[in-house]
C-alpha cells in the first residue's frame, strides 16, 4: 500500500485484526468500476480497485460521451475530449444521405484509454487504492476462505485471498463476478471497429461531425467518430451474423472512401444486455455496468449506463459494508437493485421496444430523423441529456402509439 493510502487509512481508522482489510473491493477499472470506487472512497471507506490489465489499455468503443454520461462524472472531472460534435450525417445503408446540424454541442468524443485512466486517477484522488495486473479467479462468501460471515473473500489468480465487507463486480459482461451473481443475458450483439489514421485534410473534413448509417442487417448500424487524426469506424449487429457484419464494415469503409488507409487497430467485441429478471446481487456482492448487462438495447450505448450504475453501486456498497448481518446486507442489495431497475431498467425496457421497431422499419427512423423536425430535435435532446427515450415515449403520443402497435404485433 502506498504511503498516501496508508495515511488515509490512519485518518479513517485502520482495520482491526479481526476485521477485513477493506470495506469495499471493486473488481474492474473501467468507467463502472472507477465510478464505484470513487463513490465508496468519497464516503470515507477503505476501497481497493482491482484491474487485470495495465493502464492505460485499449478498449473497443466508439467513445461517444452523451449528456447523461457528462452528468454522471465525478465532480470536477475534466473530460479529455478529442472532438465536439455539432453535426450528424445520416444514411440508410449508404443511401439517402443527409446532414443535420445543431448550434449547441450534441456530444463529445473521447479515446477510451485516456478516459478510463483519468477516471481511475479520480478514484485514487478520492482515496481508493488501485492495483493493476491483478487477476481475480473467484469470490467466496462461505467456507474456509471466509472466517467472518460479514465478509467476502476475493481470491486472486495466485491464490491470495483479500477480504472485504462488500464487493462490486465491474469486470465486464464475461467476468467472474457476473457469473458468481448469476447474471442472465437476453440480447448479445457483435461490434466490429477500426481505428483509422487519416491525413490532416481528411481529418479536417470530419471535424465536429459524425456519421450514422442504418445498416442492412436487422437492428444494425454503423458509425464514424472523428478523434483528431484518427477516425473510429465501426458497425454492430446481432451475434450470429459474423460474416455479414464483417462485410458490412468493409462495405461501409469503402463507401466512405477510407479503404486506402490502413487501420492502426482492428477489433471486435460482444455487447450483452441483461434479461429484465436478471439478478444484480448475491449476498454482499453486487454488479454494475457491463458486468450486470446494463446498456441501452437499441444503440448499445454503455458508457452512461456504466457511469450511472457504477456510482449507485459504490454508494450502496457502502451501505452493504455497514450491514451487521445477512438480513440487512440483503436488504441493502435489494435496494440497490430497485434503484437500478427504477431508472436504468425502465430506460432499457423502452430501448428494447424501440429496437424491435427499428429492426422492422429502419427506413421509418431515417425518414423521421432526417425530414421531421421534432424527431431531429428529440435526437439532439437525447444526446445532450435534456431528455431520454423513456421520457419521449411517455410524453409524446405518436411515439407511444408506434411502440404500442409494435407490442401488439
Amino acid at each position: 500500500m502506498s504511503s498516501d493510502n496508508a495515511a488515509q487509512d490512519a485518518g479513517r481508522g485502520a482495520p482491526s485484526d479481526s476485521g477485513p482489510e477493506w470495506d469495499v473491493i471493486v473488481v474492474g477499472a473501467g468507467p463502472a468500476g472507477a465510478s464505484a470506487a470513487h463513490a465508496a472512497a468519497v464516503a470515507g471507506r477503505r476501497v481497493l480497485l482491482l484491474e487485470k490489465s495495465e493502464l492505460p489499455r485499449y478498449k473497443t468503443c466508439g467513445g461517444g460521451i452523451i449528456g447523461p454520461s457528462r452528468d454522471a462524472l465525478p465532480p470536477g472531472f475534466q473530460l479529455p475530449l478529442r472532438d465536439r460534435v455539432h453535426a450528424v450525417t445520416f444514411s440508410l445503408n449508404g443511401k439517402l444521405t443527409r446532414t443535420r446540424r445543431s448550434k449547441r454541442m450534441l456530444f463529445g468524443l473521447i479515446n477510451r484509454p485516456e478516459f478510463d485512466a483519468a477516471l481511475v486517477e479520480s478514484a485514487k484522488g478520492a482515496g481508493a487504492e488501485v492495483r493493476t495486473g491483478v487477476t481475480v479467479s473467484r469470490v467466496e462468501q462461505h467456507g474456509p476462505e471466509v472466517p467472518d460471515r460479514r465478509t467476502v473473500a476475493v481470491v486472486l489468480g495466485d491464490g491470495t485471498a483479500l477480504h472485504a465487507r462488500a464487493v462490486v463486480g465491474a469486470d465486464g459482461s464475461a467476468g467472474r463476478i457476473g457469473a458468481h451473481v448469476g447474471v442472465k443475458l437476453e440480447q448479445v450483439d457483435l461490434g466490429l471497429e477500426a481505428e483509422i489514421p487519416v491525413p490532416a485534410t481528411v481529418a479536417e473534413d470530419w471535424a465536429g461531425r459524425v456519421h450514422i448509417d442504418w445498416g442492412p442487417l436487422p437492428g444494425s448500424y454503423g458509425w464514424v467518430f472523428p478523434k483528431g487524426d484518427t477516425l473510429t469506424v465501426g458497425v454492430i449487429s446481432a451475434r450470429g451474423e459474423g460474416a455479414e457484419t464483417k462485410r458490412y464494415l468493409e462495405d461501409f469503409i469503402a463507401r466512405l472512401g477510407l479503404s486506402g488507409f490502413e487501420p492502426a487497430i482492428s477489433s471486435g467485441h460482444l455487447t450483452r444486455c441483461r434479461a429484465a429478471d436478471s439478478p444484480l446481487s448475491r449476498g454482499r456482492v453486487i454488479v454494475c455496468g457491463d458486468a450486470a448487462g446494463l446498456l441501452e438495447p437499441w444503440t448499445r450505448e454503455g458508457i452512461s449506463y456504466a457511469l450511472r450504475s457504477g456510482r449507485l453501486a459504490g454508494e450502496w456498497a457502502v451501505r452493504i459494508a455497514e450491514a451487521q448481518d445477512a438480513v440487512d446486507a440483503r436488504r441493502q442489495a435489494l435496494n440497490y437493485a430497485f434503484a437500478i431497475k427504477a431508472g436504468l431498467g425502465v430506460e432499457m425496457g423502452v430501448g428494447r421496444r424501440v429496437l424491435a421497431l427499428f429492426e422492422r422499419r429502419p427506413g421509418l427512423f431515417h425518414a423521421a430523423v432526417t425530414g421531421f423536425g421534432p424527431a431531429w430535435r428529440a435526437f439532439a435532446e437525447i444526446t445532450q441529456g435534456k431528455t431520454s427515450l423513456a421520457e419521449i415515449v411517455r410524453t409524446h403520443p405518436v411515439a407511444r402509439r408506434a411502440l404500442s402497435a409494435m407490442d401488439r404485433r
